[in-house]
């Protein structure tokens, strides 16, 4: 008997919850404030977390800017006060464990607890897998999902003190459908959107409520990662439209962020597509970019 009640309950909320996210599609969401939240964005020297970070500064937060590259960093946080915020930058490599650690307690001492926390330094190397070196497969993992836990599990603590933060993982399309000759990158990918899905899961068993995630899935996004990036289908993104999405997003404690926002239909229908007509559309949306094919760099 408790299982046919539990049954209708669940069936009332799945129906509940289709049509909440029915009037959220018409009545526009409340936006929270984040002005002088504490901020880390790691791989802020340029792309989505530079333009991250000024979206942050424009609402008056306090920035914490990682990035391996000094200068870019501190170009970053430079025009992050001309906006008004307060910003320090650290030179931090995000493949490496210790440094993250040292870092973060230096974060703590100088400028206090991080509140929210934008996972977003990536690496990328497109090629084949056998011509992909055994060191660039271990930087992809270290730099794309190794780093993402280290991070969480050092700043975590003192959110769930206070039952307040939001932790953002910037993942990508890649993290939900695959791409030849981007292996490392795209298991790297569906790793972080795992952890992602994992990660809030947990906050909720654990009771930590006023934890917020978010992810953050674009497809091809103009960062100079990825060289002469085309494809038939979706279209090159800009960094800036893609931080207006992200921060968007995260003001309404959105989980899930699509960018363009319709790839969630098309990740909906693939799941009931049968397996040649996924590798048909695959094939129409025809992917191109730079990659070391067979030790040769090719078009592809």
């Amino acid at each position: 008997m408790n299982i046919l009640l539990d049954l209708l309950l669940l069936l009332l909320t799945i129906i509940y919850s289709y049509l909440e996210a029915l009037v959220k599609v018409f009545i526009p969401q409340r936006r929270k404030s984040v002005a002088g939240e504490i901020v880390l964005i790691t791989g802020a020297g340029h792309g989505i977390g530079r333009s991250t970070a000024y979206e942050f500064a424009k609402r008056k937060s306090r920035l914490i800017l990682w990035d391996i590259n000094k200068h870019s960093v501190e170009e970053t946080a430079a025009e992050c006060r001309k906006l008004g915020a307060t910003a320090h930058a650290f030179v931090v490599d995000c493949s490496n464990r210790e440094d993250i650690y040292n870092s973060i307690k230096q974060v703590k001492k100088e400028v206090g607890d991080v509140t929210i926390l934008v996972n977003n330094a990536g690496t990328v190397f497109p090629a084949d897998l056998l011509s992909t070196k055994d060191e660039e497969i271990s930087k992809t993992f270290e730099v794309n999902i190794l780093g993402h836990f280290w991070i969480t599990k050092a700043l975590l603590p003192s959110m769930m003190k206070r039952n307040h933060g939001h932790i953002v993982t910037v993942a990508s399309m890649c993290g939900h459908g695959v791409i030849p000759y981007l292996i490392p990158y795209c298991s790297s990918k569906f790793a972080a959107v795992g952890f992602h899905r994992a990660l809030t899961l947990e906050l909720k068993a654990l009771g930590k409520t006023g934890i917020k995630t978010s992810c953050l899935c674009p497809v091809f996004v103009n960062t100079g990662f990825t060289k002469n990036p085309s494809t038939r289908l979706w279209p090159i993104l800009e960094t800036d439209a893609v931080a207006r999405s992200l921060i968007d997003g995260i003001l309404t404690n959105k989980k899930m962020i699509f960018v363009p926002s319709y790839i969630n239909i098309f990740l909906t229908l693939e799941r009931f597509l049968p397996e040649r007509a996924v590798a048909a559309i695959s094939h129409f949306q025809d992917f191109q970019f730079e990659a070391v094919i067979g030790h040769k760099t090719k078009g592809k």
